[in-house]
């Protein structure tokens, strides 16, 4: 479902199943993959968003990279005015929808969810059900760990 208006570069794959709502605009040679939502987004030249992926009120750079279940969240849970966490402390934006703007090649695990305000530098990766808010340096990895406990089953 294409609700314009949304301008769609050439060569781009816009898979079944994905919802584009309206002010999208997307790249050439990019892929929307089943059950994306988009909104108010600029996705740029060869971003692959294949598959379960919401991205709302964002920038997504050349060459970004979402993994499965990837969500960009754009509202705040208190519906409030969303702030960027710089390095003198918070910024205000004016704004009570915006979501991430995610830099050139980052790359973003499977099923992590990007907070609103938040900023990935270029080159960056974060791991597979990474919870992400505030500035990500360029270049970086965020390795995310989850410790497992095994236990003896009983009957």
């Amino acid at each position: 479902m294409i609700k314009g208006p949304a301008w769609i570069g050439e060569g781009s794959e816009i898979r079944n199943g994905a919802y584009i709502r309206e002010n999208v605009i997307i790249g050439s040679g990019c892929v929307v993959g089943n059950s994306c939502e988009l909104k108010n987004c600029i996705v740029f030249d060869e971003a692959k968003l294949p598959h379960f992926n919401y991205i709302g009120d964002s920038i997504l750079g050349h060459r970004a990279h979402l993994g499965a279940g990837v969500i960009v969240s754009n509202v705040k849970l208190d519906h409030g005015e969303i702030t960027v966490a710089g390095p003198n402390g918070l910024i205000p934006t004016g704004l009570k929808k915006f979501g991430a703007i995610i830099g050139d090649r980052a790359e973003i695990g499977c099923n992590s969810v990007i907070n609103p305000g938040s900023l990935i530098g270029r080159d960056t990766i974060l791991y597979p059900g990474t919870q992400w808010r505030g500035v990500c340096p360029a270049s970086s990895i965020v390795k995310t760990r989850f410790a497992s406990e095994v236990i003896v089953r009983r009957a």
